[in-house]
């Protein structure tokens, strides 16, 4: 219904993230590798809600929104469902990120043999 938004709302929060600290804080911690998994996760999430009507083009736009019924069942689905996605991403990014440092303090610390 709605668990998209919640990784949306991370993604919202690192692109700001990303334009406040500046371009080189940003590119070592690789800020943009995480607001490119968020920013797509989040498109191909909202694409699924459309194409199975949980998303409509008018107010309220959730469909859940219409019946009050509903409301708690799309607030529970976002914390349960909406949470864990956002936290899988960002510890996937940062299992991403040690990894590159860690192979780039390897590359330092072997040097490349000269050809005679």
């Amino acid at each position: 219904m709605a668990c998209f938004l919640v990784p949306g709302a991370e993604a919202v929060v690192t692109t700001i993230v990303q334009k406040t600290v500046g371009k080189e804080v940003a590119e070592k911690i690789k800020l943009s590798w995480l607001n490119t998994m968020l920013w797509g996760g989040v498109a191909i999430l909202a694409i699924e809600h459309i194409w199975h009507g949980e998303v409509s083009p008018i107010l309220p736009f959730l469909t859940a929104m219409r019946d009050p019924s509903e409301i708690g069942v799309m607030l529970h689905e976002m914390a349960i469902n909406g949470v864990t996605m956002a936290i899988t991403v960002t510890l996937i990014w940062v299992v991403m990120v040690a990894f590159s440092m860690a192979m780039t303090k390897k590359e330092i610390m072997i040097p490349k043999k000269v050809k005679a």
